[in-house]
């Protein structure tokens, strides 16, 4: 395990603490650096550290959307969240899954304890934040993307000092953060070894990760010494042929080498010789000394196989008719083969420093995509910074990408902001929505991506930033430049290579793409509800204008009001997507020829259509194009009251 930090006492942690919020200088040895790091960039954001930071939890209905789109990840930690608690049972403490944002998930333990985090909103649905809640485990641990420990005085909100707490972020097998998990406990009660129990659950996760994720691949699990392969401490490299597509971190450190290795590498650049045989384990020469390799090829599975992108996700299982072709991510978008090709043609040119923009219809998925050009590249272990140019007020655009100095404006925080652009720097910077960016902007922008250095609103000196350009827009960029509302030099600068991501309604095998959907979206429930061949074909005619986002949402609602194995009929159709299927011959003589009301002749058309289909209310409900229920509340409506 590793080894636990010292630490300094509490009074010196309250000396400290005291010195730091008078404004006088602390000496560097005075607390861990990790929490001197971040006490200082909470203060320059400007954060209250007295009373109770203000805690904005999501609503149920948001929770639930958040927990439904992570289930993947939380039905993964679930086997290492019990046994972490289990052996921390005694320090009555709460173990907390988080998204990669800080957002609580889920938490495990001791209710009691539960009861009192919850009054400084430990809860689920409440950001843990940094920029949130100041110094804290959770959100200090995914900025300094390292596990952290934060004891009692040393969290920067005083309200927080009930608490001790320690967390450790998870990365996938391709270094991005897709979660962390963290054990918190009363700051009053001895927390012995909490640090090394976290971080060994999330070895434990990672290395899950890597289960017949990689199909076809070859996987070399290899070790000093010969007892560790098969544990969580073995080192992990996949290779696509020969060439180093994903690690784990035991992997990595052993070779001493970062994620940025990552498609830079090659099998000959690490090992001596060939990769060998599978399943012989053998020694191998490094730089670093003599290994044990063992070499694994995994076989193609007989589900259709998810990309490793999102390797944090076990594949869910898929009927053989759904086989083609396999998404990309497995929450999201399914890319098309043409689409999966500009993918990896995105990703080289963005390793080499060229440009990239996405054009497509609202909901075809271009963030997800520039999200995976970033999962997928050599900036994997950087930072991720996306900014919705339409999203925010024209008078924000320019304080959000370029960040401003302290008094710049009124209403400025305290100590500036850094910006976007200054926030990507070593990463990806995403411009979603760019053809929406003001003109007096987008000079500006251009002058950035030239001399590569921003300067902040209000003055001050130009700092240097090194980021990869990736834009994207549903407009034509090329008609907006004609028309004089895009500036040509901004468009030939980013769009050195585009992207056209496709429509849903443009892909050839729909029924298949809703198949596949269909799995992902129920994914983690006990036993997913069936789709009728009535129900698929409905939705695979339809146009999406919406495209994915449309298509998604909709899945969702009918997985939410369909019972656990429930066949999913036609009648379950919103009524704007399901098909119009007309009345008998015989059910339409039958319809009132009156003048009544709207209401008197609805009522007449439904009880003829029951009649007509002898009193069964699915196939009656189905020929009317409307749910059943609505049939339901006509029938209840109908019979007699009881006295």
């Amino acid at each position: 395990m590793p080894v636990e930090p010292s630490r300094a006492p509490p009074e010196a942690i309250l000396s400290a603490r005291r010195r730091f919020f008078s404004g006088a200088p602390v000496a560097e040895d005075a607390l861990a650096q990790p929490i001197l790091r971040s006490w200082t960039r909470c203060a320059a954001r400007g954060l209250p550290f007295a009373g109770v930071p203000r805690a904005e939890p999501l609503t149920e209905r948001e929770l639930a959307a958040q927990r439904e789109r992570h289930e993947a990840l939380r039905r993964l930690c679930r086997p290492a969240l019990e046994p972490l608690h289990a052996a921390a049972r005694a320090a009555d403490s709460i173990v907390i899954l988080t998204d990669p944002d800080g957002l609580v998930l889920d938490t495990v333990g001791s209710v009691d304890f539960a009861d009192r985090a919850a009054k400084v909103a430990l809860r689920p649905g409440v950001s843990w934040s940094e920029a949130a809640t100041g110094t804290n485990a959770i959100g200090t641990a995914l900025v300094e993307r390292r596990a952290v420990e934060v004891r009692g005085a040393e969290h920067y909100a005083e309200a927080h000092g009930i608490l001790t707490c320690a967390a450790a972020p998870i990365h996938d097998p391709f270094g991005a953060l897709v979660g962390l998990i963290d054990l918190s406990g009363p700051a009053a009660a001895e927390q012995l070894h909490a640090l090394a129990l976290v971080e060994l659950a999330v070895e434990q996760v990672e290395h899950r990760m890597f289960e017949g994720a990689f199909p076809g691949g070859n996987l070399v699990r290899f070790h000093a010494d010969p007892s560790f392969l098969g544990t969580v401490r073995e080192g992990i490299l996949v290779f696509d042929e020969y060439r180093l597509v994903a690690a784990n971190r035991p992997g990595l450190a052993l070779l001493g080498l970062g994620w940025d290795a990552l498609t830079a590498r090659r099998f000959g650049d690490l090992f001596e010789g060939s990769l060998g045989r599978p399943g012989e384990a053998r020694r191998v020469r490094t730089s670093r000394g003599d290994m044990v390799m063992r070499l694994e090829r995994q076989g193609a599975p007989a589900v259709p196989a998810r990309s490793p992108a999102r390797a944090v996700i076990p594949a869910a299982p898929v009927r053989e008719e759904a086989a083609a072709p396999r998404p990309v991510v497995a929450d999201g978008p399914c890319f098309d083969p043409a689409s999966e090709k500009d993918l990896g043609r995105a990703i080289r040119l963005m390793t080499a420093g060229v440009p990239v923009l996405i054009q497509g219809e609202t909901g075809v998925g271009k963030e997800v995509f520039a999200r995976q050009m970033h999962r997928r590249g050599p900036r994997a272990g950087q930072p991720f910074a996306a900014v919705n140019c339409a999203a925010l007020p024209e008078g924000l655009i320019e304080s959000e990408l370029f960040g401003y100095e302290e008094g710049a404006f009124t209403g400025a925080r305290r100590a500036g902001f850094k910006g976007v652009l200054r926030e990507a720097d070593g990463g990806v910077l995403f411009l979603d929505e760019i053809g929406d960016m003001p003109l007096s902007l987008q000079s500006r922008l251009l002058r950035v991506l030239q001399e590569r250095e921003v300067t902040p609103l209000g003055g001050g000196r130009a700092v240097p930033v090194d980021f990869a350009l990736v834009c994207a827009s549903h407009r034509d960029l090329k008609g907006l430049v004609e028309q004089g509302a895009f500036r040509a030099d901004l468009y030939f600068r980013i769009a050195q290579y585009t992207v056209a991501l496709p429509t849903v309604r443009s892909l050839a095998d729909r029924e298949a793409l809703v198949d596949r959907l269909w799995v992902q979206t129920g994914a983690g429930t006990a036993e997913v509800p069936v789709l009728s061949t009535e129900c698929r074909a409905a939705l695979a005619a339809h146009d999406w204008p919406g495209n994915f986002r449309q298509l998604v949402g909709v899945l969702r609602v009918l997985q939410a009001l369909a019972e656990p194995g429930e066949r999913v009929d036609v009648d379950a159709l919103p009524a704007d997507i399901r098909p119009a299927v007309p009345l008998p011959a015989r059910a339409v003589a039958a319809l009132p020829m009156t003048g009544g009301d709207l209401g008197t002749v609805t009522r007449a058309a439904m009880d003829a259509a029951l009649a007509a289909c002898g009193g069964n209310v699915s196939e009656a409900a189905r020929r009317l194009g409307i749910h059943r229920s609505t049939l339901h509340r006509h029938l209840a409506a109908r019979a007699p009251r009881g006295h």
